[in-house]
């Protein structure tokens, strides 16, 4: 393990190095990658540095175990417990640190909710799970924006799609792709019964172009005028746009923007993600069916979590995490979460040796 981190140590000298490069700061594509790798290579090699730091007290401690006297003896005796902690703690980071990770995991992300069964609440809980993410993203320090949109009427959404970009977006998010199911009296009930409906969640990586090779001519585009509630964005002219991919059957709508133009390009962007995550989740599924993966089976049918407002309590279906902070929960604090399920796949890469 040594020899596998002091090489981490040597990459990550010469990537501080190129980032000081002025002809490497002027190409900003060269820079970003630089230093997104920075950033991932800082959190390895501090926690060795820490590591030595500690190997070198405990050797230190040794020698005055054998030779000083009565009382240095008894400090270092004590000391050395507490160093052992923390040596056994530091190389369970560090073999964390170390799992291979997905190489899409670094991406950009878009995130779509949809309303599932239970008519109006369930487009009312889609709303909610769209403000508990828009809480977290700020939380984080990502940015966000609405791609494609479309009311429920009653409230919250049918469906809403978000582009969020940051650190390691796709990586933190993809668990939360799959069914989330509420229990709660809706707004709209009279006789105060608790009611069962639900919302689905998926998280794609964001396509860049030489990600996925979408050609001009498997699109068919088709144009309506816009709609929105209330009048907003409502639109005289043709300017909402279907983009539909021949191929592969694939179709995204987009009305947000102000214009044609601005619609087919993030209608674009919509598509070429879609693509690549089918793409992707082929390539998931193989290696789901050589090791079935508690954690992101890729299924969206899968019914992850359940929030139940009258226990105040939220349910991880996949790890039997249960949280009784249900108000913080939806207002953004699910960070514990989705550390629990990261570490929960990262325990089984390890089991499974890859």
């Amino acid at each position: 393990m040594i020899d596998k981190l002091e090489a981490i140590k040597g990459r990550f000298d010469q990537v501080s190095l190129a980032l000081t490069n002025p002809e490497i700061v002027r190409d900003n594509k060269q820079f970003s990658k630089l230093s997104k790798e920075y950033r991932q290579l800082e959190k390895i090699v501090k926690s060795y540095d820490s590591y030595m730091k500690v190997l070198d007290s405990i050797a230190f401690n040794k020698e005055v175990l054998e030779s000083g006297d009565e009382e240095m003896r008894e400090l270092a005796k004590e000391e050395t417990e507490e160093l052992a902690q923390q040596k056994i703690d530091l190389e369970e980071s560090i073999r964390n640190l170390l799992i291979p990770k997905d190489p899409q995991d670094e991406k950009n992300a878009q995130l779509e909710i949809r309303g599932g069964t239970g008519g109006d609440e369930a487009a009312i809980f889609a709303g909610d799970l769209l403000r508990m993410y828009m809480r977290y993203f700020e939380n984080k320090g990502w940015s966000f924006s609405v791609m494609n949109e479309t009311p429920g009427s009653a409230g919250g959404f049918k469906e809403v799609v978000l582009e969020v970009t940051g650190d390691d977006v796709y990586g933190t998010l993809k668990f939360e792709s799959g069914v989330h199911r509420v229990q709660r009296v809706p707004a709209t009930e009279t006789a105060g019964r608790v009611h069962t409906s639900a919302a689905t969640v998926a998280v794609l990586p964001e396509a860049e172009e030489v990600d996925v090779d979408v050609r001009d001519a498997d699109i068919k585009m088709d144009t309506f005028r816009s709609s929105g509630a209330g009048g907003q964005h409502v639109n005289k002219t043709e300017s909402a746009v279907r983009l539909t991919h021949i191929p592969t059957g694939v179709v995204v709508e987009c009305q947000e923007g102000r214009s044609q133009h601005s619609n087919r390009d993030i209608a674009m962007k919509m598509l070429r993600s879609r693509i690549y995550e089918a793409a992707v989740r082929k390539h998931e599924e193989a290696i789901a069916s050589q090791r079935k993966s508690l954690v992101s089976t890729g299924d969206r049918s899968a019914k992850i979590r359940t929030y139940n407002y009258p226990q105040g309590r939220v349910t991880d279906h996949r790890i039997g995490m249960t949280v009784y902070n249900l108000d913080a929960f939806m207002n953004g604090d699910i960070q514990d979460m989705i550390q629990a399920l990261q570490f929960a796949e990262n325990a089984e890469k390890m089991k499974m040796g890859s």
